[in-house]
């Protein structure tokens, strides 16, 4: 494996399609996959978990052949991922073409890949050598995509933190960096002639843990309560995630484009965390992913982009445990190793699924096809799989830049 540096709830048919830039409402639930960890089911084992919540879409850290291959024929939709650590080898045109063609092509047209995820929040790494490396890979392994006549199918983009933005409240004053407003209009530029969607990873939990006390919980969870309006656009907001998505629609404004498909690419809860971790608990994750798969299902935009397509991937599918830093690491997926729910969900096929798999003993843990040790990121990786939360110190720029992210939605669920 190549390691990547670095959820009511009853619904039926979710649509499956993204059509950019469509007038008609397309929804699709995506699930993070990630596999830090020693205790996972095989491939084969997951898949009807992944179908068991409706999910169409899958985002891997990885071009993990052992669940590239697994998912074949499924029709299940595919994110890849090149990791931060392989953006200065991508700028070759050559290695670019042969990683492609290596993990890409080869899975075509059995397992459907339709995108390839190059580098995960390098821009608020601080890291020069990171950023400026990072649009050239992108525009080789495009460069590769059409030399192997498969752009139309695949698209490259790269996944950003919410730290990208300078401001974010009220939403419509959603504005980036301006230490990185250059480096972003270049790469929206070059998604706008690709065609490729701009993505975030956005997770509410963060305000709400940096100050709950303040933040309303209701406000972060989805559940009833009064809501905010943008004094600018005169837009009420009753949930952060949509207040969240839109600030990125104003700041993708503000340098020029308005018409630009945003995905949400990482957003979660933790079901379990420390004793400094606040709302990190079962029924809160419940709450939050529950309630965020119902909006999808009720195909729901948000308030400034009512007709958008509203693409999210809940992360995660599995709790990792082999994931560094405070415990709300290893507790955001919607199920743990042996697939039992980490929590109930609501959701008849799971429980179905769930139920199934108890009656029978189909957990599959460690000794039934788990992911093995010696596939998981070298301790020496130049990052590995990436932290969510901000504690790290490392995905966020700095603690100034954190400080002003929460501070714009402590304000903002603050107006109650």
């Amino acid at each position: 494996m190549e390691p990547f540096t670095h959820r009511h709830c009853s619904f039926t048919t979710l649509l499956v399609a993204c059509l950019f830039f469509s007038p008609i409402m397309v929804t699709s639930l995506g699930i993070n996959y990630g596999q830090i960890a020693n205790n996972l089911p095989s491939p084969e084992n997951v898949i009807p978990l992944v179908k068991s919540i409706g999910a169409s879409r899958v985002k891997l850290y990885d071009a993990d052949p052992k669940v590239l291959k697994a998912f074949a024929n499924t029709n299940i939709e595919f994110i890849v991922s090149l990791g931060n650590e392989y953006l200065s080898t991508m700028k070759d045109p050559s290695k670019a073409q042969a990683w492609v063609k290596k993990n890409v092509q080869a899975y075509l047209p059995s397992t459907k890949i339709i995108c390839i995820a190059v580098g995960n929040e390098v821009l608020t790494f601080n890291d020069t050598s990171l950023t400026s490396n990072l649009l050239p890979a992108m525009q080789s392994v495009h460069t590769a995509l059409v030399n192997l006549k498969l752009d139309k199918q695949v698209t490259v983009t790269t996944a950003h933190s919410l730290a990208v933005l300078e401001s974010s409240y009220p939403p419509s004053a959603g504005a980036f960096r301006k230490d990185l407003v250059d480096c972003v209009t270049q790469i929206v530029d070059f998604h706008c002639k690709t065609g490729s969607p701009f993505l975030i990873n956005a997770y509410p939990y963060f305000a709400y843990k940096g100050n709950p006390k303040q933040v309303s919980l209701d406000f972060v969870l989805f559940q009833p309560n009064s809501g905010i309006v943008d004094p600018k656009s005169n837009l009420h907001y009753d949930n952060m995630l949509f207040a969240q998505i839109d600030a990125v629609h104003s700041a993708l404004a503000s340098i020029g484009y308005k018409n630009v498909c945003v995905q949400i690419s990482e957003t979660g809860w933790p079901s379990k965390g420390d004793a400094d971790e606040a709302g990190a608990t079962p029924e809160n994750a419940r709450k939050y992913n529950c309630n965020l798969i119902k909006l999808i299902g009720q195909k729901k935009g948000t308030p400034m982009r009512p007709n958008s397509d509203l693409n999210i991937y809940v992360f995660a599918l599995f709790n990792e445990n082999l994931k560094p830093g405070p415990s709300s690491e290893r507790n955001y997926g919607l199920f743990n190793p042996d697939r039992s729910q980490a929590y109930p969900l609501g959701v008849p096929a799971v429980d179905a699924f769930s139920k199934n798999s108890s009656s029978s003993g189909g957990g599959s843990g460690a000794g039934t096809g788990a992911t093995s040790s010696a596939s998981l990121p070298p301790a020496s990786s130049s990052s590995g799989y990436l932290a969510i939360t901000s504690d790290s110190g490392t995905i966020l720029s700095s603690c100034k830049s954190l400080s002003l992210y929460l501070l714009g939605f402590i304000s903002l669920a603050l107006q109650f």
